[in-house]
C-alpha cells in the first residue's frame, strides 16, 4: 500500500467516532456488557488521557482491575474515539486508558493542508498511563487504592495507535500486547513523523501478543501480517475480522473485536480457562467462528 494511501486511512480512524461524542448524553453512551457496567472520565492527575472503568468500583469485591492502555486511531487526540470498544473491556473487569482527551464541538478540526499526518498524542502517554495506575494503586486517598492488578498490563492501539502500542509493549512490565489493524512499515516506508516503525523491534516483544486485522481490505493487513510471521520467540495469535481498517471499535458493544480482544485478556491476564479455550486446541472457540478467521504460531498452539 503506497504511503499516500496510509495517511488516508489513518487520518480517517483519527475522525471516527469524535462527532458522535459531542453533546452526547449519559443515556446515549454505552455502559458494556460485562458485570461491572462502565463509565468514562477525564481526572485532573492524568491530564491527556481518558480513563475507562466499572463505575461501581466497591462492586468489584476482591476483585482487581487488570490495566488495558490504548493508543487510538491515526494517534489521534480523541480519547473517546473507540470508546464502545473501550467500555466493553471496562465492563468485563478492567481499568482502561486510552490518550487523549474528551472532545469539545471545536476540537473537530479538518485535515491538515497536503494531506500529511499530525500525530496529536506522543507515544510516552501509554507509558504515564501505566505509570499512573501504578501510582494510584498505592495512593492511600485514592479510589483504586488496591483495586489495580499492577501485574497484569496490555499494550494495545489501532492503526497509528497500534504502533505506539509496539514500542510501549517492549517494556518489561507490559505482559502481553494487541496491536489491531496495525503492523510495522518496511524499512524505509514509514509516512508518519514522530512515530517509531522498527520490525527489528518485534525481537523486544515478551510475554504474548494477539494481532487484530480488518481481512485483505485493511490497508494494515500485509504490515500486521508480516509482523506475524515474524513473530517465533512468543506465543501469537492473529485474527482477520473482513471488516476493513475502520474495525468494529463503534459497532454496538464495539463488535467482534471487543468480545475477542476481553477473551484474550482474560486469559493471558487472568488466566481464565474459558477464555483459554477459545484460542488453544483443534477445536478452539474461534478456530471454526465463521466472523472471523484465527491462525495461531507455533509455541501458542503449544499452549
Amino acid at each position: 500500500m503506497m504511503a499516500t494511501g496510509w495517511l488516508r486511512g489513518i487520518a480517517a480512524a483519527a475522525l471516527i467516532g469524535t462527532a458522535g461524542w459531542a453533546g452526547a448524553t449519559d443515556n446515549a453512551v454505552e455502559h458494556g456488557t460485562g458485570r461491572f457496567p462502565a463509565m468514562l472520565e477525564e481526572r485532573a492527575d492524568l491530564p491527556d488521557h481518558v480513563v475507562y472503568r466499572p463505575r461501581d468500583m466497591a462492586a468489584l469485591g476482591r476483585a482487581k482491575l487488570g490495566i488495558y492502555v490504548f493508543g487510538n486511531g491515526g494517534c489521534g487526540a480523541d480519547g473517546t474515539a473507540s470508546r464502545n470498544h473501550l467500555l466493553e473491556i471496562a465492563s468485563h473487569g478492567y481499568l482502561v486508558i486510552a490518550s487523549g482527551t474528551i472532545p469539545k464541538p471545536v476540537d473537530v478540526k479538518a485535515s491538515p493542508p497536503g494531506g500529511g499526518l499530525q500525530v496529536a498524542t506522543a507515544t510516552h502517554l501509554l507509558s504515564d498511563a501505566i505509570d499512573w495506575a501504578v501510582r494510584e494503586n498505592g495512593r492511600a486517598d485514592s479510589p483504586f487504592r488496591d483495586r489495580i492488578a499492577t501485574d497484569e498490563i496490555a499494550a494495545s492501539g489501532w492503526s497509528c495507535g497500534g504502533l505506539q502500542a509496539l514500542a510501549v509493549a517492549a517494556e518489561p512490565r507490559v505482559k502481553t500486547s494487541v496491536i489491531m489493524n496495525s503492523g510495522f512499515f518496511p524499512a524505509g516506508a514509514n509516512p508518519i513523523p514522530g512515530i517509531v516503525s522498527d520490525k527489528a523491534l518485534l525481537n523486544r516483544l515478551h510475554g504474548s501478543t494477539l494481532y487484530i486485522l480488518g481481512g485483505p481490505s485493511d490497508i494494515a493487513h500485509g504490515n500486521g501480517t508480516d509482523d506475524f510471521g515474524r513473530i517465533t520467540h512468543i506465543p501469537a495469535a492473529l485474527v482477520n475480522i473482513p471488516v476493513g481498517h475502520g474495525g468494529t471499535y463503534m459497532l454496538p458493544h464495539g463488535g467482534v473485536a471487543a468480545e475477542v480482544v476481553t477473551a484474550w485478556l482474560d486469559w493471558q491476564l487472568k488466566d481464565d480457562a474459558k477464555a483459554r479455550q477459545r484460542f488453544v486446541g483443534a477445536d478452539c472457540g474461534y478456530c471454526h467462528d465463521p466472523r472471523l478467521t484465527l491462525d495461531r504460531n507455533a509455541l501458542l498452539q503449544k499452549r
